[in-house]
């Protein structure tokens, strides 16, 4: 169960310009708990979380935290532990700083990835090391804030999308298409959702290896657009997340349909 959290760390491709303005889907406190599966192995657990406001690189800013972990079933051959944090703006206009910490059987490995706008430069750090130096547009988003950018759109059947994302290695321009709507079953009861279908021809590792690879996402069809269920298809099999637990933030006043 080789990068555990790559499928939250998949979702880079989702950007685009936002439809209308308005409140944000989501707030502080915010948490989405997801069930694992590789194949039918139940093969661990993720999180995301919307952390409190604070100041970074000298403005208000809001993080976001991803976690995941292996079960006690696969700890037994391949223990993971991942973290990754990333800080925006106020409004999730761009990335400020992103944090990875990867704990994946005997691999290790920390990455500082951090954005000066005066500049408009990136500068990606591995184990305290400078390693990459990047010119970025003057918008461009980490691999997991790029979610919850994404999250303030509205969605509809047809569309198409694109925008700038990094990891601090290299800048892509990420396109997704919004299939169709889907009703998907969690342990929360049914909920209507939009799927939407990713271009992953730019993601490294096991996509590269599969010539019918596929990523799907499918968001809630409602004003919050809660990533419900990804699905991967590549080489080795199928991968599956599953939404199984969900916590407002604050904002519970968000409009919901």
């Amino acid at each position: 169960m080789k990068r555990i959290i790559f499928m939250l760390m998949a979702l880079v491709l989702l950007g685009a310009r936002p439809a209308t303005a308005g409140s944000m889907p989501f707030a502080p406190g915010e948490t989405l708990s997801y069930e694992i599966y590789w194949t039918v192995v139940h093969a661990g657990s993720a999180t995301l979380t919307v952390l409190p406001e604070e100041e970074r690189e000298g403005v208000p800013a809001l993080g976001f935290l991803a976690e995941a972990r292996s079960t006690p079933f696969v700890d037994n051959f391949y223990k993971v532990r991942d973290r990754i944090e990333s800080w925006t703006d106020a409004d999730v206009n761009r990335s400020l700083l992103y944090l990875k910490k990867q704990r994946e059987g005997t691999y290790e490995k920390d990455v500082e990835l951090k954005f000066d706008w005066d500049e408009n430069r990136s500068y990606r750090y591995v184990r305290g090391e400078l390693k990459h130096t990047l010119d970025q547009p003057e918008q461009v988003f980490d691999p997991l804030s790029i979610l919850f950018q994404f999250r303030k759109h509205i969605l509809y059947k047809t569309m198409r999308f694109s925008g700038p994302v990094t990891d601090g290695k290299i800048s892509v321009l990420g396109e997704a298409y919004v299939e169709d709507t889907e009703t998907v079953e969690t342990p929360m009861g049914e909920i209507p959702c939009f799927r939407v279908r990713l271009n992953v021809k730019h993601l490294s590792g096991v996509f590269k290896k599969s010539d019918d690879a596929e990523l799907i996402v499918w968001f809630s069809a409602d004003a919050r657009r809660i990533p419900v269920k990804v699905k991967s298809k590549v080489v080795v099999g199928h991968f599956t997340m599953e939404l199984v637990d969900y916590k407002a933030g604050r904002a519970a006043e968000v409009a919901q349909k």
